[in-house]
């Protein structure tokens, strides 16, 4: 008789999904994730079967939590024009406030992109997910006359989900605080 689990999985995922937001995918080694997590490679490898089955299962736990969280906001009662300008304004924060990890979608997306088509699927859906909240709040705003309503709206949350992901790598790239909240104003002036 197999004997039963004795850790609390979901919070291994969590555990987990720190190590690769820190690291990677590829900058994570099994070892660190056992030191992450509590587990030992047995443990890791039977439950979740290989280390890219975990780094999707904290891909998508990341997903769950970090873009839900941003799709509340985006839905909460506001002005959409100040909702949009907070989103834009608190990416650049947490690049200065995060301990320089980044957002893990950004970060795999960069890192593993077209090189693996589950994750890339994944990261896909994701932002699609995210799209849609920002595409009503430019709608929103266009009823109320807070955006140019002449142009598209799921063009305009296109370009600002674009915004938020170059906010990031620029921040990672070195680009001073100041400069991008010049960017991100001059991409609230677009609209």
């Amino acid at each position: 008789m197999a004997r039963p689990r004795e850790f609390d999985e979901r919070a291994a995922i969590d555990s987990a999904m720190h190590a690769f937001w820190r690291g990677g995918y590829e900058g994570t080694s099994t070892q660190q994730l056992c030191e992450a997590t509590g587990l030992g490679r047995s443990s890791i490898y039977n439950t979740f079967s290989s280390k890219h089955a975990l780094f999707v299962r904290a891909l998508q736990h990341y997903c769950d939590t970090m873009t839900q969280h941003q799709i509340d906001f985006l839905e909460s009662p506001g002005s959409p024009r100040e909702k949009l300008r907070t989103l834009l304004l608190d990416t650049i924060e947490d690049e200065f406030t995060s301990d320089h990890r980044g957002c893990l979608a950004v970060n795999t997306l960069a890192e593993l992109g077209d090189k693996d088509p589950e994750v890339g699927a994944q990261l896909a859906k994701d932002a699609e997910r995210y799209v849609a909240a920002i595409h009503a709040v430019v709608l929103a705003g266009q009823r109320e006359d807070e955006l140019d309503s002449d142009h598209d709206a799921l063009v305009v949350a296109r370009f600002l989900h674009s915004q938020i992901a170059a906010l990031r790598l620029s921040a990672r790239s070195g680009t001073d605080r100041p400069t991008l909240e010049r960017i991100a104003e001059l991409a609230l002036s677009t609209l």
